[in-house]
């Protein structure tokens, strides 16, 4: 028993013998060193919960009086005491019943650790660079902030994502040391203006900053911080000897914290910052729920536009072309739908550019074409000796990325339609200008047959030079020329002169034209006059179904595909 009195009075680990109700029994001289020099009788019957500060909250003293009831293997806490010479440190305090009743307390100095993990932690934790808050803390104080902003109730929330216009350039231009010291002259001004308020600033990576505003009092709190931003950062910077410019875009977000997470707070302001961007940099963009509803219909459309091909939800309406001279119907142009199972009917300017920047536009041209010629041979079978043509939009996308020759060729094969009763729509922006692929398919297709129309004709480049070497059989005018007819009492002059011009110029080389959105008996009877070949406008008929369109050129019990 006396060895182990010895090795328990010299343990490097200071330690005492509590007995069941809490008292010192007997404390090593490390114990008596820490807590009590100056006290005659050592740290006999002195409180272990007082000394250790075992009270201070109920969850540690319940387990405390487990423990020396032998009710709990173990205590284990960490606490900041004062001990009776130096200033309060870290302890780990450990209480582990005896057999015999009563306890041991031990309590071993972690300061050194403590304040070793608190240093790596802050590296961890913040920018090499500009010594800000990096991500990783930002997003654990966002979501701190979140949570206490819900306890409220009615606690907002408010961030600002900013990105830097022009960094790059400067970073690429005059190295990496400069970018470094602009970053931190950047971190150092936002700091400067979110000093007042008490807002957190975070360098998120790469040329990113984040402003977040705890308890926000709303939406002009935000627009103000982030025009203080975008002025303080509009000022030049004197870098290491030059005077450098650059601007920022900035996304703001702000919001009632319940019904939001960390997550989609921060991807409404990705969002928003691309918002700023887009609408030409250097400016501040607050978060529109209407807008963002606009970019997540885009998304979604887009992602199911090749699924919807495969499971057959778009469908063909047709609006007839009709001879100015006799009104009869000469042809139609094919004009596709997509029945969404959710949206409903969506017309093309819904989804035709979505499909044209994901690539679907492929597939789904070539099943326009394919069941548009399959149409129109039931038409011609119907109507041998007047038959009507059909006219398909082609993307300039299905130039590049397939072969529109080839396809055509197959398609017109297949469906038994003669060539000369296609033809084929481009717009005019797409057509002029055409080189290489575009132009020797453009060729290829005229060689075999099928007609070539400019729709839109009169909005884009307008460069005439280029109908001479194009193999054009049609010129689709726009309606905004159209729609200068509307009144004969009140007529625009410059309108009917430029069409009569355009009129005259494609009758010499060989080109007919067609009039778009022609909606009044005025309009036509203009048209006639100045001597355009065809029109096509609600005055004659809205784009119907292929029945529809049945009935209206006099076939009767013909079956559309």
């Amino acid at each position: 028993m006396d060895d182990f009195r010895a090795a328990f009075d010299t343990a490097h680990l200071a330690m005492a013998v509590i007995g069941s109700d809490g008292l010192v029994r007997a404390a090593n001289d490390r114990l008596i060193a820490l807590f009590g020099a100056d006290l005659p009788d050592g740290l006999a019957g002195s409180s272990a919960a007082e000394l250790c500060a075992l009270r201070d909250d109920s969850w540690t003293w319940g387990c405390f009086l487990d423990v020396l009831q032998g009710r709990r293997p173990q205590l284990r806490v960490s606490r900041r005491l004062k001990a009776s010479e130096g200033n309060p440190a870290w302890y780990d305090v450990t209480v582990t019943p005896l057999a015999e009743g009563g306890a041991l307390l031990s309590v071993a100095d972690i300061s050194e650790p403590r304040e070793l993990r608190a240093r790596l932690r802050h590296l961890q934790m913040h920018d090499p660079v500009t010594r800000l808050p990096n991500r990783a803390l930002f997003f654990e104080r966002l979501a701190a902030a979140l949570e206490a902003a819900r306890e409220q109730g009615s606690g907002r929330i408010g961030l600002a994502y900013l990105d830097l216009d022009g960094f790059k350039a400067i970073n690429d231009t005059l190295g990496h040391r400069v970018g470094d010291r602009l970053l931190t002259a950047v971190g150092r001004r936002l700091t400067d203006i979110a000093a007042e308020g008490g807002y957190l600033v975070a360098r998120l990576g790469g040329d990113e900053f984040a402003v977040l505003v705890e308890d926000s009092t709303g939406t002009d709190q935000l627009c103000d911080l982030a025009g203080d931003a975008l002025t303080a950062l509009q000022k030049p910077f004197d870098i290491a000897g030059q005077r450098l410019a650059l601007s920022a875009s900035i996304g703001v977000v702000e919001r009632a914290a319940t019904g939001t997470t960390a997550t989609a707070l921060m991807q409404a302001a990705d969002t928003t910052l691309y918002w700023a961007k887009a609408d030409g940099k250097a400016r501040w963009t607050l978060f529109d729920p209407e807008r963002n509803a606009h970019r997540m219909t885009r998304q979604a459309l887009s992602s199911t536009l090749r699924p919807a091909v495969e499971r057959g939800e778009f469908a063909l309406e047709y609006q007839p072309l009709v001879g100015l001279g006799d009104g009869a119907v000469r042809g139609v142009e094919a004009l596709v739908r997509w029945r969404h199972p959710t949206l409903g009917v969506l017309a093309p300017n819904r989804f035709i550019g979505l499909a044209e920047e994901n690539g679907a536009i492929v597939p789904l041209g070539r099943w326009i074409l394919e069941t548009a010629c399959r149409q129109a041979r039931e038409w011609q079978l119907a109507r041998p000796h007047e038959p009507v043509f059909v006219s398909v939009n082609v993307a300039v996308r299905q130039v590049w990325d397939s072969d529109l020759v080839a396809d055509v060729a197959a398609i017109l094969e297949e469906t038994g339609l003669p060539p000369g009763l296609l033809q084929l729509e481009l717009t005019e922006s797409a057509v002029m200008g055409s080189a290489g692929r575009p132009l020797q398919a453009l060729q290829d297709l005229h060689e075999m047959g099928v007609g070539i129309a400019i729709d839109d004709f009169g909005t884009g480049y307008s460069n005439l030079a280029y109908l001479s070497r194009l193999p054009v059989t049609t010129l689709k005018l726009d309606g905004s020329f159209v729609r200068g007819f509307r009144s004969a009492e009140h007529p625009n002059p410059a309108d009917e002169t430029i069409v009569e011009a355009l009129v005259h110029l494609a009758h010499q080389l060989g080109i007919s034209v067609t009039a778009e959105c022609v909606e009044s008996e005025e309009q036509a009877q203009r048209l006639r006059r100045i001597g355009c070949d065809t029109a096509q406008g609600w005055f004659y008929s809205r784009a119907v179904a292929a029945e529809r369109v049945s009935a209206l050129i006099g076939v009767e019990g013909v079956s559309t595909v």
